[in-house]
C-alpha cells in the first residue's frame, strides 16, 4: 500500500479506500490506483481481510463419499462447476475437500468456521435426521442444503422434486407396457434415495404394476453385480430404473454380457442425464436436470445467507424424461419369469 500510494501522489488511507471500493476518493483517484495496483501485482491477502472485516472469500463443500467414485460421477461435476461459475465473478473461492465418514465431515466444518477459512458451507448428500444439520445450527454457521428440506431444520434448501421425476419415469414405462420394474437406488440412508424409492413404490401401485426397489451405492461396480442378479433372478424385471448414469451404464453393458436385448428384452432408465448416457449404444433414456444451474442457484442462496440476508428454500425445475433407444414396448417374449 505505501508504494502504491507513492506511486500515485495519494496517501495510504486513500488507497485503502480505492482497493476496498469504499467511498472517499474520486473515481479518477480510484482508477488510478488501480491501474498501478494491477501494475506491481497486488492481491489481497486473505487472513488480513478476514482480520479486518471478518470475510474469508470463499465458501467450503465436504463431500462423505470414496474419491474414486466421487470422480467417475458427472452429477457432483456439473454441480461443482455451476457453483465456481457464479462465485467466481464475485471473487470468492471454493473450498473442495472428500471425507469418509460424517463425523470428520462436521469435524471439517468446525475447524473451518472457527479458524474463519469459509464465509459459509454447502451441505450435500442430505441424510434421514441428519446429524451435520444440528451442528452447523449450533456453529451459527451460514448454509444451504443442497437436497430437500424435508430434513434441512432451519437451514435453507436448494431442491428439485425427486418424486415427480420417479413419476415421470414409471409412467413412461407403464405407458409402454412394462408390468415389471425395478428400481436401483442409491444408499438408504439418503433422503433423496427415500423420497425416490418411496415416490416409486406409490407410482407403480397407482399404475397396477409390479415393482420393487434394491439398495445399491452409485459406483459402476454394484450397477453391474445388480444389474446380472436382477437379470437371472426367477422374477426378472421387463424394465429397471437407476439412480445415477453410471450404474444405468454399468446396467447396460450387465445385460449385454448376459446376452439380454435392450431395449427388447429389458428397457433401462438413467437418473440424471449426462453424455455417459448418450455416448453407450443404445443411447439411454433419462431424467436431465440442469444440474450446473442449480449449483449456481445454491451459490447465490448462500452468498445471500453470509451477507446477513434471509433466504428461503428454492425449488429448480423438475427433472424431465428425456427418451432415447434404451426404452421401448417390451417383446412378447420378454415378460417376467
Amino acid at each position: 500500500m505505501v508504494d502504491i500510494a507513492r506511486r500515485a501522489g495519494v496517501t495510504k488511507s486513500a488507497v485503502s479506500f480505492a482497493l476496498n471500493g469504499r467511498p472517499g476518493v474520486s473515481e479518477a483517484t480510484r482508477a488510478r490506483v488501480l491501474a498501478i495496483a494491477d501494475e506491481l501485482g497486488w492481491q489481497p491477502n486473505s487472513a488480513a481481510r478476514a482480520l479486518s472485516d471478518g470475510r474469508a472469500g470463499a465458501f467450503g463443500l465436504v463431500v462423505d463419499r470414496p474419491a474414486r467414485s466421487l470422480g467417475a460421477e458427472p452429477f457432483f461435476m456439473q454441480l461443482v462447476s455451476g457453483i465456481q461459475d457464479e462465485l467466481s465473478g464475485d471473487g470468492v473461492s471454493l473450498l473442495f475437500t472428500v471425507v469418509s465418514g460424517a463425523g470428520v465431515e462436521t469435524a471439517a466444518y468446525r475447524a473451518w468456521w472457527a479458524q474463519r477459512k469459509v464465509d459459509g458451507v454447502f451441505l450435500v448428500d442430505l441424510r434421514v435426521d441428519d446429524p451435520r444439520v444440528r451442528a452447523l445450527e449450533e456453529m451459527r454457521m451460514p448454509a444451504v442444503v443442497i437436497g430437500s428440506p424435508a430434513d434441512s431444520g432451519s437451514l435453507p434448501a436448494v431442491w428439485s422434486d425427486e418424486a415427480a421425476g420417479v413419476r415421470a419415469a414409471v409412467a413412461h414405462l407403464a405407458d409402454l407396457g412394462h408390468r415389471s420394474i425395478a428400481h436401483v437406488t442409491g444408499p438408504a440412508g439418503l433422503r433423496h434415495s427415500v423420497i425416490r424409492a418411496e415416490a416409486f413404490t406409490a407410482a407403480v401401485a397407482e399404475r397396477g404394476v409390479t415393482g420393487w426397489n434394491v439398495e445399491a451405492d452409485y459406483s459402476g461396480e454394484q450397477g453391474f453385480a445388480v444389474t446380472r442378479a436382477l437379470l437371472e433372478g426367477a422374477e426378472r424385471p421387463t424394465a429397471i430404473l437407476y439412480d445415477n448414469d453410471v450404474m444405468a451404464v454399468s446396467g447396460l453393458s450387465a445385460a449385454q454380457s448376459l446376452g439380454v436385448r435392450v431395449p427388447e428384452d429389458v428397457s433401462l432408465v438413467a437418473w440424471d442425464d449426462s453424455p455417459l448416457c448418450e455416448l453407450v449404444r443404445p443411447a439411454l433414456t433419462a431424467l436431465r436436470r440442469d444440474i450446473a444451474a442449480y449449483g449456481a442457484l445454491a451459490a447465490r442462496q448462500l452468498r445471500d445467507a453470509a451477507g446477513g440476508r434471509a433466504v428461503r428454500h428454492r425449488q429448480a425445475p423438475d427433472p424431465t424424461l428425456i427418451v432415447r433407444g434404451s426404452t421401448a414396448a417390451p417383446a412378447r417374449d420378454g415378460a417376467a419369469r
